[in-house]
């Protein structure tokens, strides 16, 4: 008998070798192959392969090991197995690196798409907006969709029977149980009839999806028609389909407080960590959503699918009541989203020939981009040896607790990025009452069109704690001037810079969307116009007014837009959703150290955290990211570690895992770094040292 045959107690033979289990998930197939403590990872799947004696040749480059006990690929292919700390008990897998996930894009639509299981997230996500033509791919990210039942919230009926919701619930339930355990609520359940080929070809197929109601595009294996499909799949993409899928629709999950806001964001997965360590199985579905709202170098002739999925994201969040609101922008923003689906229907000039008006808009989405960043390319002065001002009589008011006291007038003067109120004008060249510097200020409007309100809300940093002021204007255009003098003062711009005057124009074409031109023209008959009401505005809005009600403002309202063209009319509903107060912040539910045990809530914004009022949303405490030294992840208590110039900030998370927290921190930081004069070129390993977490 060999000697190095002979098997000792332990498991392991004379010669030190063992017998490893590995299964083949492609041919599920269980091997058994003899190894040592120091054969190398690639040794082990040379051996592997060599041992399956198949009668066809395979390509298994695509293919790694997974160690699901541990849960960690091992991919370092020179590591020996003793390295990897692995031993005769451990259940290792040899499977497709890439595998079918199920996308749900920003438009509701949803992709089966190939990505890498084995890369991290931020990887997949960058190689899957790659093949759907998305550029700036660190913008987006994977978000599981919130689970109904845990959230505790009712989801979105549209109108139908008791007894058809009924029925489709007990359809769900029972898909729901033959389905993989991947599944996650909301969205149907994906189990292909046909494995994959393991290798990374693909091919676009537009087929029915689950009650043949789906739009639904597949990418996976290669095809003759490859071409024509994949320009399908972009058009589907660059054009949304007017009406989602009924399972998209209502799978939606409408938060009802601040607090399910921020429950919905424990959702977005670890950029540093691959799909499978997060759990996340081939077939599964995982929403993909822009993640930072800091949209840069947007160009209609490049950018046509990221800006259309931007909008559908916009549109989504406002229709699901994620953001909120005033009526009339409610009604100004379906009338843009029925120009868009009107000029949707109708031939659009070529991007790439430049036509009359091509130039205007590539100026507007410049502006957008600036606006949206809150960094953009140094533009200049207009003139370096005037400093324009502002000087008028406002209405002012300081909110405090307790008050019954209503608006004064005061004379107000705008010099730089400081705001100087007098008790009168004939006061202004002796003390002032105050003198406020707007930089790094959080601005926010209160308007009312119908009834004459023009409201500027002003949260301004003070060494003696945060203040309130809010200014009431008495004209739009007065307005107008005002509140853009306030926006450009919070970021450290004054007046005299050349984007003063198109922030003016652009809130003025905003109040113009938002006037109703109360016409009584006799063409405009809604008795003719079929206007599916619930496909334009939310919920909130159908409860007060009656649909026909509805459909006649949103037709009225589409007087002021209807000579946009398709991107214009794209354009202009980002940038009045960007006007929003809650526009770009994502929440969560916290403890702060070193105070009291309640819950609250901080606001991540692209240049800002926020503290609020968890009931309210209203602020209390702000701190900009250009007064922060460092911030950290303490993994021993799972505190979030924030350190500004002149306090440090220390919590915890209770919504969601402190490292999504850090990741938003570090994923704006590394967003602001981005220059049109750089290279192009992601950098992917500052963007994870940016949000790691580590010191």
């Amino acid at each position: 008998m060999d000697p190095h045959m002979y098997k000792l107690p332990d498991g392991k033979y004379a010669d030190g070798s063992w017998e490893l289990n590995i299964y083949v998930t492609n041919l599920e197939l269980e091997k058994q192959i003899r190894v040592t403590g120091d054969l190398h990872i690639g040794g082990v799947m040379l051996k592997l392969v060599e041992s399956l004696d198949l009668k066809e040749q395979r390509d298994w480059s695509d293919h790694a090991i997974w160690w699901s006990e541990k849960n960690q690929w091992l991919k370092r292919t020179g590591s020996t197995l003793d390295q990897c700390h692995v031993q005769a008990d451990a259940k290792l897998q040899f499977t497709p690196m890439h595998k079918t996930l199920r996308v749900q894009m920003p438009d509701m639509q949803l992709v089966d798409i190939r990505v890498d299981f084995s890369s991290n997230v931020f990887s997949s996500v960058i190689e899957l907006s790659k093949e759907v033509g998305i550029r700036h791919p660190e913008e987006l990210s994977f978000l599981k969709k919130p689970n109904a039942r845990a959230l505790n919230v009712k989801q979105r009926s549209n109108g139908r029977k008791k007894k058809d919701r009924d029925r489709d619930s007990m359809a769900s339930s029972n898909s729901n149980e033959a389905a993989s355990t991947g599944s996650l609520d909301g969205i149907p359940p994906h189990t292909p009839t046909r494995r994959p080929s393991p290798g990374f070809n693909r091919s676009v197929n537009s087929t029915p999806g689950h009650n043949g109601n789906t739009t639904l595009f597949s990418i996976h294996s290669s095809g003759s028609n490859f071409s024509d499909s994949f320009e399908n799949l972009n058009m589907s993409l660059l054009n949304s389909p007017q009406t989602p899928s009924k399972e998209a629709r209502e799978g939606l999950i409408k938060p009802n407080n601040y607090r399910e806001k921020a429950w919905i964001n424990s959702g977005w997965l670890d950029s540093s960590k691959s799909l499978m360590e997060q759990g996340i199985q081939e077939n599964d579905t995982l929403m993909l959503r822009f993640k930072y709202f800091a949209f840069y170098d947007l160009d209609p002739k490049q950018d046509g699918v990221r800006i259309n999925q931007i909008y559908e994201q916009a549109k989504w969040g406002l229709l699901n009541e994620e953001i909120d609101c005033t009526e009339e922008e409610m009604i100004m923003f379906a009338a843009l989203q029925m120009q868009v689906n009107l000029q949707a229907q109708m031939p659009q000039p070529d991007p790439d020939a430049p036509t009359e008006g091509q130039d205007d808009i590539d100026k507007a989405l410049t502006n957008l981009q600036d606006s949206l960043e809150g960094t953009s390319i140094t533009t200049g002065q207009s003139d370096i040896t005037s400093v324009p001002e502002l000087c008028d009589n406002l209405r002012f008011f300081r909110p405090k607790k307790l008050t019954l006291k209503g608006y004064k007038r005061g004379y107000f003067v705008f010099r730089d990025t400081h705001l100087t109120q007098y008790k009168a004008q004939e006061d202004n060249h002796g003390a002032p009452v105050q003198t406020l510097n707007l930089n790094g200020c959080e601005v926010s409007h209160e308007v009312s069109i119908p009834n004459d309100r023009y409201g500027i809300k002003l949260l301004i940093k003070a060494p003696e704690g945060p203040m309130e002021l809010w200014l009431r204007c008495e004209s739009e255009e007065q307005y107008a001037k005002w509140m853009a003098a306030c926006r450009l003062a919070s970021k450290n711009k004054t007046m005299a810079d050349s984007s003063y005057q198109a922030e003016v124009q652009g809130i003025q074409a905003f109040l113009g969307m938002q006037r109703s031109k109360k016409t009584s023209n006799p063409s405009i008959n809604t008795e003719n116009v079929d206007i599916q009401v619930e496909d334009y505005v939310s919920p909130r809005f159908l409860k007060k007014h009656k649909p026909k009600q509805v459909a006649a403002r949103i037709l009225d309202a589409h007087t002021s837009v209807k000579n946009m063209k398709l991107m214009e009319a794209k354009y202009n509903y980002i940038k009045a959703w960007q006007a929003l107060p809650e526009y770009g912040v994502t929440y969560f539910v916290v403890k702060f150290r070193n105070s009291s045990k309640k819950e609250e809530l901080i606001g991540i914004a692209y240049n800002r955290l926020i503290k609020m009022d968890i009931n309210s949303g209203d602020s209390q405490k702000m701190w900009r990211y250009s007064t922060m030294k460092t911030w950290h992840v303490n993994w021993e208590v799972k505190e979030v570690l924030v350190q500004m110039e002149d306090e440090n900030i220390q919590f915890s998370c209770s919504s969601a895992d402190c490292k999504v927290v850090h990741e938003f921190i570090g994923g704006y930081i590394f967003l602001s770094m981005r220059s049109l004069d750089a290279n192009q070129t992601l950098n992917k390993e500052m963007f994870h040292k940016l949000t790691g977490g580590w010191v």
